[in-house]
């Protein structure tokens, strides 16, 4: 759905041709659908609001001519009003092809025109009607009051709920949207207290009527706006998505959620990842989702995750279904056991260098490589097999940086395995920045500790920066020459110091000494011994979802 994230263009006459412009360079297929879906939204909620307002034109119509001409202005309103909401049901029904910028925009004109007119049709009462002008002679004054505050509640509570269950937001925006709506007939009511100065008391009476009405209003939207959020992700484990049924949820993130899933037909294994309704708001998070989903999408390597499939549920909840993983990132691999073998640490890292290298190859810098982004699991009889994930960060060669990714003072990357020039925000970035990162990988498998630990995010960037890295053997004396000099060298403060290309640095990984020296039966005896041990299920502290099971048998 669109949100107040979306990005707007300029609201003078000539907008509209520009958003169209726009929208064929810049609309992603992501935000394509959900234009579609708010499209879709904004047609009922017209067709809502359209109802009453002819049924009630229709009534004044049909009215003796006396009570005609006394509600004359009311009738002219409600008229007005239908001519308008018919106009934008023939806008939206001949013309499906919006962008996000222009749904929004008809969801504000929707919501103001009702308003407004809501807002007229309370004052027009409030001035013409007879029993106002008896009340400011004389007694009635009480019951005048509760009559024209509860017929005219009535369209404020219709207006407040319908949007509240009908236009898709987070609770926050739905509360500060129909706080505002709410927020008018409370003004007309003081300065109707002003108006009529005899009425001021019983017009003070009525404000409390009308604040515990809207105000239960508001709560029943807010609570619906919220709860049909909630209700939306727990159906996930019992509705079917597209061709997959979900089982059970694995993974959560700032981002999203992963779920253990079925494919129906192929009785298939795999893990689906849902980008949550809420994110789905911000056209930097879809973009970014979008880009993670293109990136892993191209790849085809057996180190890196496969993506089978993607695409945007009816609820609006963007998703991409990846192969289920029997293994544990290698982040909970040494929490769990320790530092590993160097032996081992070549074996695995080598991998990693594979991975790479088809990405490299085609163009994508990683960015964000760390332990917890790499699992290392069973797969198809072999055991040992390195898979790299998350690729939301992922950037061509040469491309510049989306500004929009950093406005929320976000980090691209992790600090404790971050390279200088990443750190420093530099857009030239090459593939020595993921070299520096595999680097830290392998500091902390051999060690159990990143090169550097910090405090802050800050200190750790300057530390990268500026700060030599301690030797891996400050840690672990007995740790090979020759593989603490690799490890170095990749996180050499220069990128030119650097290997200069994976494929360079698994050459010098298979020259060690200990390289060879963990073999697959190794592998297959350590597993057989320990994968009941590894954990259920992990996440990724860096607001991305990874799922990892263990499930030998």
């Amino acid at each position: 759905m669109a949100s107040a994230h979306t990005q707007l263009h300029d609201a003078s006459s000539a907008a509209p041709s520009r958003c169209r412009v726009a929208r064929g360079r810049e609309m992603s297929r992501f935000e394509s659908e959900l234009a579609r879906l708010l499209h879709k939204r904004l047609f009922l909620a017209t067709s809502l609001a359209l109802v009453p307002a002819l049924l009630f034109f229709l009534r004044d119509l049909i009215q003796p001519q006396e009570r005609l001409l006394q509600g004359s202005f009311d009738t002219l309103l409600r008229g007005v009003l239908t001519l308008i909401e018919v106009g934008l049901l023939v806008v939206l029904w001949r013309w499906s092809d919006w962008s996000l910028c222009q749904l929004r925009r008809l969801e504000i004109a929707l919501v103001s025109i009702l308003v407004f007119f809501f807002a007229l049709l309370q004052w027009s009462m409030f001035l013409n009607h007879p029993l106002f002008q008896l009340a400011d002679k004389d007694t009635a004054g009480l019951q005048v009051v509760r009559l024209w505050i509860d017929s005219s509640a009535v369209r404020w509570f219709f207006l407040i709920v319908i949007y509240g269950v009908l236009i898709p937001n987070t609770w926050q925006r739905c509360l500060l949207v129909t706080g505002s709506i709410a927020l008018v007939p409370l003004v007309l009511i003081l300065v109707g207290a002003w108006y009529f100065e005899k009425l001021s008391s019983d017009l003070a009476y009525g404000l409390l009527d009308l604040v515990i009405l809207l105000g239960t209003g508001m709560l029943v939207a807010v609570f619906g706006s919220y709860r049909i959020g909630v209700l939306q992700q727990q159906a996930f484990q019992a509705q079917q998505l597209g061709q997959y049924r979900l089982k059970r949820r694995i993974g959560s993130g700032g981002m999203g959620e992963v779920f253990e899933a079925e494919h129906v037909l192929l009785r298939r294994r795999c893990a689906i990842k849902l980008i949550r309704p809420e994110q789905t708001q911000d056209r930097a998070v879809l973009e970014r989702f979008e880009r993670e989903v293109q990136a892993m999408a191209g790849l085809n390597h057996p180190n890196n995750v496969e993506v089978f499939d993607f695409g945007q549920s009816e609820d609006g909840t963007f998703y991409y279904v990846m192969e289920y993983l029997e293994g544990l990132t290698l982040e909970e691999l040494v929490k769990r056991f320790g530092p590993l073998p160097p032996a081992r640490v070549i074996y695995l890292l080598r991998q990693v260098c594979r991975a790479l290298r088809e990405a490299h190859g085609i163009g994508l810098l990683h960015r964000d490589i760390k332990p917890s982004n790499i699992i290392v699991c069973t797969q198809g009889g072999e055991f040992d097999v390195v898979k790299l994930l998350d690729f939301g960060l992922v950037q061509s060669l040469g491309a510049e940086l989306d500004s929009r990714l950093t406005l929320k003072g976000m980090v691209l990357g992790s600090p404790p395995f971050m390279s200088p020039e990443q750190a420093a925000g530099r857009n030239d970035l090459t593939p020595a920045t993921d070299i520096y990162a595999v680097g830290g990988v392998g500091y902390y498998l051999l060690t159990g500790h990143p090169p550097f630990e910090r405090e802050t995010a800050m200190e750790l960037m300057l530390a990268h920066a500026y700060e030599p890295v301690p030797s891996p053997s400050t840690y672990i004396p007995t740790l090979p020459e020759d593989l603490q000099q690799v490890i170095l060298r990749c996180l050499a403060k220069k990128p030119s110091e650097r290997y200069a290309h994976v494929s360079e640095l698994e050459a010098a990984l298979l020259q060690c000494s200990q390289a060879g020296q963990w073999s697959e039966e190794q592998a297959q005896r350590w597993w057989r011994e320990h994968g009941q041990q590894a954990v259920v299920t992990t996440s990724n502290s860096t607001a991305e979802v990874i799922h990892a099971t263990i499930a030998l048998r």
